[in-house]
């Protein structure tokens, strides 16, 4: 079984939308645990309704970066994924952690990179940029997670046509909705792609 760590921030729709197409057996995964930098959330609740642990670690309960990236990577290590996904995460991923998991961290975005990404863009800054730049088209981004925000390997894209009359919010929804579509299929890929690479290097 392929178990996945969850890193969110919010509401938790992405994270939601993982399990419900791990029950109906759309993705041969387990979620063995969520990580968030927040307390309160809906992805806490959503982890709490499924009986998924949780662990809040933010920088501030650390006095330094380097023992809050120590304890990030630890909790990671005690549940051994197969793959983290960022669903809604809005925290920069410290780079001990891709060492430690390279090519095995994923992320999806709000927009059509590299339109739009990098440090600042994120939530409605996102779609408020595409509507100032009139934009024709935007749409979402599955890429493996690198140390420069949003920079890492394109992995899918789907794109929708941008109304100009439509608001932030209003584009902000259908994109989450198209994210909702495009995640999860593309981590059993990912999670695939993954063993066959292993199986070529034990081989080699």
């Amino acid at each position: 079984m392929n178990k996945l760590v969850i890193f969110a921030s919010g509401s938790g729709s992405n994270f939601l939308s993982i399990i419900n197409h791990i029950t109906n057996g759309h993705l041969n995964a387990k979620i063995v645990g969520l990580i968030t930098n927040k307390a309160e959330i809906g992805a806490i609740d959503i982890a709490r309704q499924y009986g998924i642990p949780h662990c809040i670690l933010s920088s501030a309960q650390f006095t330094n970066n380097k023992t809050y990236e120590s304890a990030l990577l630890n909790q990671c290590v005690q549940w051994n994924p197969s793959l983290i996904i960022c669903a809604g995460y809005l925290r920069k991923i410290p780079a001990n952690l891709i060492l430690a998991y390279p090519n095995r961290i994923i992320n999806i975005h709000p927009s059509l990179l590299p339109k739009f990404g990098g440090h600042g863009f994120y939530g409605l800054h996102v779609h408020k940029s595409v509507l100032k730049s009139k934009e024709t088209h935007t749409g979402c981004t599955i890429h493996i997670v690198s140390t420069e925000y949003d920079q890492g390997p394109i992995l899918a894209q789907e794109r929708l046509v941008v109304d100009p009359s439509e608001s932030a919010e209003q584009l902000a929804k259908r994109v989450l909705k198209l994210e909702h579509q495009l995640y999860p299929p593309h981590y059993q890929y990912h999670i695939s792609f993954l063993i066959c690479l292993q199986s070529f290097l034990d081989i080699s």
